[in-house]
Parts: structure tokens; sequence; C-alpha cells
């Protein structure tokens, strides 16, 4: 998992970016409001990224041609849901970059990184279910690889309130 590439964020031409990986989960509208509310207030662009996973029916390449425009068209959804919500709390100013990928969420997540030096936190939304916080903050924010994760890890609790969130950010 390390990464080799330094971050550039605070250096001349770059822009400290705040990474969010959007779904249709209930949790990340948290990590939305608070990504855009540290931005508002710091400065930085909110990437979005929306990962196509791979299905079983791989072989089919028909089948798998319209699942990719189908999940394609999802992202494209979500991040126009996602920026109305920006919007509709004040926050339309708020640069984004949309960035759809395909493969295992884990994996797109760590090229980003990789390859946009700028990305400087990766921010979460933990899910409010008794079963757990989620997959990604289990395996990320709270299991063996965040000791040695290249950028800090920010999980927002899902149950916070906007105002709340506001407040904190």
């Amino acid at each position: 998992m390390p990464i080799t590439k330094k971050r550039r964020s605070f250096e001349a031409g770059h822009a400290r970016k705040f990474l969010l990986i959007v779904d249709d989960s209930q949790e990340v509208e948290s990590a939305l409001y608070y990504a855009a509310s540290r931005i508002l207030r710091s400065s930085g662009i909110l990437v979005m990224l929306y990962v196509i996973e791979p299905q079983e029916f791989q072989h089919w390449v028909g089948v798998r041609q319209v699942q990719l425009e189908e999940e394609t068209n999802k992202a494209r959804a979500l991040f126009r849901l996602f920026k109305r919500k920006l919007h509709n709390v004040g926050f339309e100013n708020i640069p984004v970059e949309e960035v759809i990928r395909e493969g295992t969420k884990a994996d797109e997540l760590m090229k980003l990184i990789d390859e946009d030096e700028d990305i400087a936190i990766l921010v979460l939304g933990a899910s409010v279910d008794p079963v757990g916080p989620g997959p990604l903050v289990s395996s990320l924010a709270l299991g063996r690889t965040a000791g040695c994760f290249p950028i800090p890890i920010t999980v927002v609790p899902g149950n916070l309130a906007l105002e709340d969130i506001l407040t904190l950010a």
C-alpha cells in the first residue's frame, strides 16, 4: 500500500483535495457536507470518486457493456444529486471533480491517491447500521491498513445532523 509520490497540495500551482467515495449509501451525505464545509472554510477541491465494481458476468461482453453504461449513468446521476444537495445548503461555489473508475473500491482508491498528488484527505461516512460502520470504514480506517495509509482519513458519523457537521467542520 505504500504511496511513493509526495503530496503536493500546498505547493504553488496545486490545491488540497478532499476525496469522497460516492455511492448510494445514506452515510455519504454526512461525509459530503463535512468535506464541503472544510473546503469552504480552508479552501480546496472536492473529488467525488465512483467505482464500478466487477460483476460475475464479465465473460459476456454484451452484458458487461450494458452494466458499465448503467453504472456510469448511475454515477453521473449521483454526482448531479450531490452537487444539487451542496447547492441547496449554500455550497454552490465548491469546486468539484468527478472521477469514475472500474475495479474494486480499495484498489481504485489507492490508484487515484497515487496518481493525484493533491489528494490530501479521505473523508468517509460511517454507517449508522448496528452491524458496523460499513466495509470501507472497517477496512481502511479501522483495519490493519489504517496505520500505513498514505493520507489522513476523516470518518464522519452518519447520524450527525447537518447543523452539527457544519459546526464541527
